[in-house]
């Protein structure tokens, strides 16, 4: 009986526990894949702590290799990293421990690699990889950079962020064309990729969500509860700018016009690291958030909620806070950034508004309509087991990475 194919998955950091929407995506889809035509070897620095990941370990992959970090993150070189001719979130990756294991295991010849982020390609030996290889990107990280300079609201803040969105997009176009496939999360940034950077194998997964872990609870009997106190939550790493930013823009231009008409309602921020300066200024304002830091499960949080708020000005890739709200059955408001790159239908799966005032009014309108909550938070639950379900786009990206063995 023939041997299944190796693949080599090179993870930029350890995937547990999963904090994050990259962390989060990567298990999934590793969960989807586990079991099927390929036998799986994750690579990516080892844990710390004294917790024993053994078991979710297990669960994304048939073999595990680590290196111990030696990554430099201090903000010292942070500083110092911003006269490097690499992009700062690509020169904070560079590893020499992390470049030998990954030498040593692609030395034992799997038959695909599969790099994670494209910022990894900085660990990969030099010049083009000694088998088929695949790059999964989850956003288009210059375009992250443009939009960070768009709404910095400095000028020197603007400046150093055009000057990494430069540093970013050369690694990045150098980087891309070094596989050969390279897989987006959207369809727009596979267009993006094609276009912009002229990279012709850009195959699309899409996002996936453990429609089972999330399983459908709607928050159905409750009325009108704009009177009552609507409880509104948004969920996310705290630490990462596009968040950040997206809350202090809900803060100054939409809470107000939503208290003005539902004086008791309510926010939790889940997520973990929240900026002293964010807390501190919603303290000093009185408003009624409540930051939990970092949770071990965010779905109480998002059960417990009569809306989900994603109002994200920057950012790229797909939005899993997304998905995992319309799985879970909590009706979602979100910009158009917010969505970018999911195929949903606004009225349909979601309620979409731009602007503070429209942002505001879509939000009142859940929190006074149970009507439409239901009808939004079924629709979106329909939408993701068909679409999003781990089964799917493990499948999907293994038939990428078979196709791509085969050249």
């Amino acid at each position: 009986m023939r041997e299944r194919p190796r693949l080599l998955f090179v993870a930029p950091w350890f995937l547990f526990p999963r904090t994050h929407g990259g962390r989060i995506r990567t298990t999934d889809l590793l969960r989807g894949m586990k079991g099927g035509a390929c036998e799986i070897t994750l690579i990516s620095p080892a844990p710390t702590g004294q917790n024993d990941w053994s078991a979710e370990i297990a669960s994304v992959c048939d073999g595990f290799i680590s290196w111990q970090d030696d990554t430099n993150r201090s903000v010292l070189n942070r500083v110092l990293s911003l006269v490097s001719s690499l992009p700062v979130a690509v020169a904070l990756d560079r590893s020499r421990r992390a470049r030998e294991a990954i030498a040593r295991a692609l030395a034992s010849r799997p038959d695909v690699v599969v790099l994670d982020f494209v910022h990894t390609a900085i660990l990969a030996p030099a010049g083009p990889l000694p088998m088929r290889s695949v790059l999964l990107t989850h956003n288009v990280e210059s375009e992250i950079h443009a939009r960070n300079a768009h709404v910095a609201r400095s000028a020197l803040a603007r400046a150093v962020w055009r000057g990494q969105r430069g540093k970013m997009e050369r690694f990045e176009r150098d980087a891309l064309h070094r596989f050969d496939t390279v897989v987006a999360v959207s369809e727009r940034d596979a267009v993006f990729l094609r276009d912009q950077y002229g990279i012709a194998n850009v195959r699309v997964v899409p996002t996936g969500v453990d429609v089972d872990f999330c399983a459908y609870a709607p928050t159905l009997g409750r009325g009108d509860v704009a009177s009552t106190g609507g409880k509104i939550v948004f969920t996310g790493s705290m630490d990462w700018r596009p968040n950040i930013d997206g809350l202090e823009w809900f803060m100054e231009h939409a809470w107000a016009r939503i208290v003005a008409a539902s004086p008791a309602s309510r926010l939790v921020v889940a997520g973990r690291n929240p900026p002293r300066r964010l807390v501190a200024e919603v303290a000093r304002r009185g408003l009624p958030w409540t930051f939990t830091g970092l949770v071990d499960d965010v779905r109480p949080y998002v059960r417990d909620a009569d809306v989900s708020v994603v109002p994200l000005r920057t950012g790229g890739g797909t939005r899993l806070k997304v998905y995992e709200a319309m799985a879970l059955g909590c009706p979602v408001v979100s910009t158009t950034v917010g969505v970018e790159g999911l195929p949903l239908a606004p009225d349909e799966h979601y309620l979409r508004a731009d602007d503070a005032e429209a942002f505001a009014a879509a939000v009142l309108r859940l929190l006074r309509d149970s009507a439409l909550r239901e009808r939004l938070a079924s629709a979106a639950r329909q939408y993701v087991v068909a679409n999003c379900s781990l089964p799917v786009v493990g499948r999907a990206f293994e038939a990428i990475c078979l196709e791509t063995m085969r050249g």
